[in-house]
Formats: structure tokens, sequence, C-alpha cells
């Protein structure tokens, strides 16, 4: 904890005070929450990020478009417009984010939609003439002025929320008693062969209450690095010393995942979301070979002119996967 988190530990009582009212006036009609005849689930999580919600949204996609219409829904952080936007073929990082622009590129075929009013933004995406069968909300735990049909809590496997504290000395954007809100909690970048034993302590560390499904995911990585119309196999890599560069909440699992694998890189780490200035994109094109995320791949491969720069593909996987799928279908069939 760095100094400044440690001076302002007087004020967590305050910003904890703020966001448990206004959870208790959505939790007691006093404040408003809308509510949709066809399914809605959001996916979302406590802390500020890092705990993998793009690969969770991607999990879903994957799972639900050969036989549903799906839409997604997310502010768009980072973007430099403002209102309700759908992805077309002129969408860029800029225009609508970093991470929605990376669902539209992968999946042509569902709706990416982002909006700061997520009322006004489903209301748009229901007037379309071919409005979606199910909506995905990213990171939208939070904006209780939509009431989600089933909401999935991401947390991290080194990081649970149960173990951190509120803004601004933690991490937590409202108290951990906000997961009781949660169907579904995952506990996202766990070890491949987590214990049973582990997965029970977990459990009782997180309190899962009786109307509560609790998961566990790991992450994936791909046997290869991917250009615009090059891939590299990772193999290969172990002979290229590269740049990798991160403007991600956590890279702490990657770099740990490419250090194990024996790999020689220098990390050049920048903030979430991080807008690229003109001075770092000079820098970053004298470079021989970088390495970054997909995330980040998608802010920089218009902006470099030496196509230098690859990503290295991410999927969640989890654990007890069948269930998981069947009780998100099952969900959606209630409609």
């Amino acid at each position: 904890m760095n100094l400044l988190r440690k001076i302002l530990i007087p004020t967590v009582p305050v910003y904890q005070g703020i966001t448990w009212l206004r959870n208790y006036c959505f939790d007691n009609d006093i404040l408003k929450s809308k509510s949709y005849n066809f399914p809605v689930i959001c996916v979302g999580n406590l802390s500020v990020g890092g705990t993998g919600k793009t690969p969770m949204i991607e999990y879903l996609i994957q799972l639900l478009k050969e036989d549903y219409y799906v839409g997604t829904l997310s502010r768009g952080y980072g973007r430099q417009t403002k209102g309700f936007l759908l992805a077309d073929e002129t969408a860029t990082a800029q225009s609508i984010g970093d991470e929605p622009f990376q669902l539209y590129q992968k999946f042509s075929e569902i709706i990416v939609s982002v909006g700061e009013d997520r009322q006004l933004a489903i209301e748009q995406l229901l007037q379309l003439e071919k409005s979606p069968d199910v909506l995905l909300l990213d990171d939208a735990f939070q904006h209780r002025k939509v009431k989600a049909g089933l909401n999935i809590l991401l947390t991290s496997y080194n990081d649970l929320y149960v173990n951190d504290m509120v803004l601004p000395t933690g991490n937590l954007r409202e108290p951990k008693s906000g997961a009781k809100r949660a169907d579904f909690i995952i506990v996202t970048k766990c070890p491949e062969n987590i214990s049973v034993e582990e997965q029970e302590k977990i459990k009782s560390e997180l309190k899962i209450e009786s109307h509560q499904q609790l998961y566990f995911s790991s992450i994936s990585y791909s046997d290869e690095i991917v250009s615009k119309d090059t891939k590299i196999g990772l193999e290969e890599l172990k002979s290229k010393p590269f740049t990798l560069v991160t403007g991600i909440a956590n890279p702490k699992p990657l770099v740990d995942y490419l250090n194990k694998k024996g790999f020689k890189f220098n990390h050049e780490a920048y903030k979430d979301h991080h807008d690229f200035s003109a001075t770092e994109i000079s820098e970053l094109e004298t470079k021989e070979l970088i390495v970054t995320t997909e995330k980040d791949y998608m802010r920089l491969k218009d902006r470099l002119k030496h196509n230098n720069v690859y990503y290295l593909p991410i999927a969640s996987n989890i654990l007890n996967a069948e269930a998981f799928n069947n009780n998100i279908k099952k969900f959606i069939k209630s409609f």
C-alpha cells in the first residue's frame, strides 16, 4: 500500500457510507431500477479492474451466438465520444473504447454497443429493426438503474474481494456486502490444477449464500502471437527478445506466465486503458518486436507505422463448464 493510500484511510468510512447508502436506496425502492422482459446478463466486479471481465464476455458470446442474436453494452471506457453508439465499419478504439472494439473485431455477427446511460441505451437497442435476444452488460454491477436478470460477479484468485477494502485506500468500488446481489460468483485466474480442498476453502471465505452459485476459472494462453496478417509460434520467441507493453489493470499474470516460459523481455507498463501519446508511439516504433495484450493491440495497431506489434490471445476456461453453460441457458430459456 503506497503512502497516499495510507494517508487516505480516514476517508474510507465516508466512501463506504455513501456507497452503502446508495445500495440501500436501490434495495428498498427509494431509487428505482428497471427490469426487462428479455434476458439481460450483467458481468462485473467489486474491484476497480483486472478480474477478467472481457474474457468472460467473450466466453458468453461464444456460448450463445449460435442460438441467439447476442448484444453487448458497455460504457466504452476511455473513448473520445459521448452517448449511445453502435459499432460499425467506421468504429475505432478511440470512438467506442478498446474493449468494445475488440469484441466488434472478433464477433461481427453480434451487436456491440456503448452508452453511459444504460437505460437509454437499452431503449435504443430495443428499437432496432432486429433487437438482441440476449444482452450482455459489461462492467455494470454498480449501474443499478438497470436490474439485470442474472448478475455474474468476478473476483481474482490472488485478490479476493473479501481481503480488500473500499476506495481510496483499497480497490473496492463498494462494500463487500454488495456481493450479495450476485447470482453467480466466479473466481478467475485460478491455477489450472486448483484442488477441491482449496475450492472449499475459498467458498468458505467468500461466505457463498444459498441463492448463489460459485464457479472457478483459469486463463489459457494461445501458443502463438498474432498480428494483422502474421502469426508467430510462442516457441520462436525464445530466440527473439521483445518488449512487452501493457496498459491493463493487472499485468502480473501475463508477466508471470512469460517469465515461467523463459522468455527474455523488457516490460513497459502503463495504466489501464492508457491513451498512448505521439511521443510514446514514436518510442515504441523503435522497438524491434512488441508483444502486448489484445486490448492494448486494439489501441496500437493502427497508430504504429511498423508492423512489429503482436498480441497474445487468451481465453477463459471454467471448471465444471457444463454446469455453468447449462445454467446460463436455463436462465435464458426462462423468458
